[in-house]
């Protein structure tokens, strides 16, 4: 497995009004979140909250109409996905959205070996429900993947608005497992509003995959309700990545208007986005340097 410093794991601590001590390398000397201007780019570097995590904005996902370990991204074939993946890193795309459930995870392995691990955030997520299933999945993934540390673990699609007093023994072994330094930071990847809502009361939730869009494209309410969720999760410190801005396909022709919306929220920190072209990919990043301009 790729190896990484244990010390890489200890959380940044704030130093003076905005200052932060970054844990990986190329975040050292790249600036933190759009310009004064308020113009916006793809590879803007990004603090997640305060998890300690800092990222591009925009992350390359693999889940679209992902179920049964397959997406279409991961029908594309190995070749064509990873050169996708590698075309993102190098436009400064280093945030990589995967999951269990898409069976995106070779090739995320494969791009990495032409990628250093250190220069790339990894998030992953598991639909396990149970401790002992969650200890099996965090130890699969890390192989999978071959590295020893999972950037982001998410809970993946909750629904029950209950899921915290239902899963505390699982939230436990995650919990352990980033004191092994097998995970940097975790949390929840949320499919309803009553989940989402308690995602936001936790304290133990740091990091929040929401739907997220001007049109209320299958999100898990109107923008109305949704939006002040995030916003309270933001001012929490969670970090908050967006998902589903072009509403499961259903507004994609609509993504300039979906990017005004998300990006002037002040409370979406990044989003991911799948792409299943070269030329999808830089049309969107082109979409979002224009917002703001």
């Amino acid at each position: 497995m790729i190896k990484i410093d244990r010390r890489t794991f200890i959380r940044s601590a704030l130093a003076g009004a905005g200052a932060l001590a970054l844990p990986w390398g190329d975040n050292s000397t790249t600036a933190l979140l759009a310009s004064p201007t308020g113009q916006y780019s793809a590879a803007d570097r990004v603090m997640l909250g305060n998890s300690g995590i800092v990222t591009s904005r925009l992350a390359v996902g693999s889940g679209t109409h992902g179920t049964g370990k397959s997406s279409n991204q991961t029908k594309l074939g190995l070749d064509k996905f990873v050169s996708l993946i590698r075309h993102g890193y190098e436009r400064g795309v280093t945030f990589w959205d995967m999951a269990d459930h898409y069976g995106s995870h070779s090739h995320y392995r494969e791009a990495l070996k032409s990628v250093p691990r250190e220069k790339v955030t990894i998030l992953t997520k598991s639909m396990t429900r149970d401790a002992a299933g969650m200890k099996a999945d965090i130890e699969r993934f890390r192989k999978e993947l071959n590295t020893d540390t999972l950037d982001i673990l998410l809970l993946h699609y909750l629904t029950d608005p209950l899921w915290i007093s239902k899963m505390q023994a699982t939230m436990d072994v995650i919990s352990q497992a980033r004191e092994q330094g097998h995970i940097r930071t975790f949390g929840v990847s949320c499919h309803d509003l009553g989940a989402l809502k308690a995602a936001v009361a936790s304290d133990w939730v740091e990091v929040i995959l929401a739907r997220i869009n001007h049109a209320g494209a299958e999100m898990d309410g109107v923008p109305a309700e949704v939006a002040p969720v995030l916003k309270e999760a933001h001012e929490k410190g969670k970090g908050v990545i967006g998902m589903k801005l072009a509403g499961a396909g259903r507004i994609r022709d609509q993504l300039r208007e979906s990017l005004d919306y998300v990006l002037g929220l002040g409370s979406v920190d990044a989003f991911t986005m799948g792409f299943e072209s070269l030329a999808e990919m830089d049309d969107f990043i082109g979409k979002v340097s224009a917002t703001g301009a």
